[in-house]
């Protein structure tokens, strides 16, 4: 008889814990807002990263013929 109610009672327990209840499912959505909102800053800061780095080093490519002919000069 004891087996029986542990296996019942293990039974419910189960069951209960695999409902979830309207405040965990609104705590799960606010969690995942949060994780889309910090992905979404993310990729723009790289994006922003990015585009100042291209902007960089296409000026340091404008720049290396000037930097270029002195040292030639000075290897003559």
């Amino acid at each position: 008889m004891k087996k029986v109610l542990f296996l019942a009672l293990a039974a419910a327990s189960f069951s209960f814990t695999a409902c979830e209840s309207k405040k965990e499912e609104a705590v799960e959505q606010q969690a995942e807002n949060v994780r889309d909102n910090a992905e979404m800053k993310a990729d723009s800061l790289t994006e922003n990263a990015d585009a100042k780095a291209d902007a960089m080093e296409e000026g340091a490519d404008k720049m290396a013929p000037a930097t270029e002919t002195p040292a030639e000069e000075v290897k003559k």
